[in-house]
C-alpha cells in the first residue's frame, strides 16, 4: 500500500484557502501564531492583507472573528483543536454561537493521532464540545479530497462551521469522479448486510481495510463515512440499523459525546439497535509515535477487524 497518496487533511485545509482566497475577496483568515502547522500560511503568503496572525491569544481570536463576520467577512478562525475548541470554547458559545454569527473555525491537530505532542495537544473531546452549541455544523472530513470539499462547503454554509483536521498523513480514499460532498450526507462506501460501520475522519480508510478481511470471515460490513456529525445524516443511520441489525461507529474521538453518541441518540429514539463504539475510551492520550497510538488506542485495521469480530 506504500503507493497509496497519503495527504494530511491540515494541508487540504491551507491550500483550499489559498484557492478560495482568488475567489472569494471576503474571506479573512486568522490564526493564533501557528501559522506554519495549521498550514494557514499558506494563505498568508497569497493574500497578506487578509491574513490576522492574533498571537497566542486564542479566545481573543475568535472575538475578532466574530466582529469581522458582523461586518460582513467570512472569517476562518484557525488554530490546534485544543485550543480553538478547549482554550477557546466560552467565546465560540457566546460570541460566535449565541448571535449565529458566520464564522468557521479551522481545528488543525485533533486526536490521538497529534502523536508526540502528547495528552495536552491531543483533543479527543472538541467534537462533543461542538456538538452542543446549539446552530454549530460540525464537520469531520476522511481525507484531501473530502478535506477540501468541506472548506468549500463551509464557506458556501451561512452560519458558524467547526472544521477538524489532523495532522497525521493519511490515504486518499474518495479521488473517485462520482464523489459528492453535501453537507449533513452520509457517504455509503461499501455495501453489507451484516453489520454497518459507521465512521469519520481517520479510521475511515482503516474500517474499510478492516472490511476486507471481515469479508474473509464471511461477515459482510457496510462501511458508511459519516463527515458531517452535526447536523447528523439520521435517514442513512436508521436504513443502515434497520438493514443490517447491528452497527459499529468508529472515531478518533472520545466515546462520549462524539459520533458514536450522535448515532446512538438517533437510534434509541427511532430503531433501538445493539451498538458497539470504537474511540477513545474515557482516558487521555499519551505521547508516542502516531502510528503506534492508533494501535495502542485500538484505532488501527486490525484492531478494528478483532472487536468488530468479536461484537459479530
Amino acid at each position: 500500500m506504500s503507493d497509496v497518496k497519503k495527504i494530511a487533511t491540515r494541508d487540504s485545509y491551507g491550500n483550499m484557502l489559498a484557492e478560495l482566497g482568488a475567489q472569494h475577496e471576503d474571506i479573512v483568515v486568522l490564526d493564533a501564531d501557528l501559522a506554519a502547522a495549521t498550514k494557514t500560511g499558506i494563505f498568508k503568503k497569497a493574500y497578506p492583507k487578509r491574513f490576522i496572525d492574533c498571537g497566542i491569544a486564542e479566545s481573543n481570536m475568535i472575538g475578532v472573528a466574530a466582529g469581522l463576520a458582523a461586518a460582513g467577512k467570512v472569517p476562518f478562525a484557525s488554530s490546534f483543536a485544543m485550543f480553538a475548541a478547549g482554550r477557546a470554547y466560552e467565546q465560540v458559545r457566546n460570541s460566535v454561537g449565541y448571535p449565529h454569527l458566520n464564522v468557521k473555525i479551522g481545528a488543525t491537530h485533533a486526536g490521538i493521532s497529534v502523536g508526540e505532542d502528547g495528552a495536552t495537544h491531543q483533543c479527543n473531546e472538541d467534537i462533543a464540545l461542538m456538538r452542543t452549541i446549539p446552530g454549530m455544523v460540525v464537520i469531520n472530513p476522511s481525507d484531501d479530497v473530502e478535506a477540501k470539499a468541506a472548506v468549500r462547503a463551509a464557506y458556501e454554509h451561512n452560519g458558524p462551521v467547526y472544521l477538524r483536521f489532523g495532522r497525521l498523513a493519511v490515504p486518499v480514499i474518495n479521488d473517485r469522479p462520482d464523489y459528492k460532498f453535501e453537507l449533513g450526507k452520509g457517504v455509503v462506501l461499501r455495501e453489507g448486510k451484516d453489520v454497518a460501520v459507521i465512521a469519520t475522519g481517520l479510521p475511515v480508510n482503516n474500517c474499510l481495510k478492516a472490511a476486507e478481511k471481515l469479508a474473509k470471515d464471511g461477515i459482510d460490513a457496510k462501511i458508511i463515512n459519516i463527515h458531517t456529525i452535526k447536523p447528523l445524516d439520521k435517514e442513512l443511520v436508521i436504513a443502515a440499523a434497520e438493514e443490517c441489525g447491528k452497527v459499529v461507529t468508529v472515531e478518533e474521538h472520545s466515546v462520549i459525546g462524539g459520533l458514536g453518541s450522535a448515532v446512538c441518540d438517533v437510534l434509541s429514539e427511532k430503531v433501538p439497535t445493539q451498538v458497539m463504539k470504537i474511540g477513545i475510551n474515557d482516558v487521555y492520550g499519551e505521547s508516542g509515535p502516531a502510528a503506534e497510538l492508533l494501535v495502542k488506542y485500538g484505532l488501527d485495521t486490525d484492531s478494528i477487524y478483532e472487536r468488530i469480530k468479536k461484537f459479530m
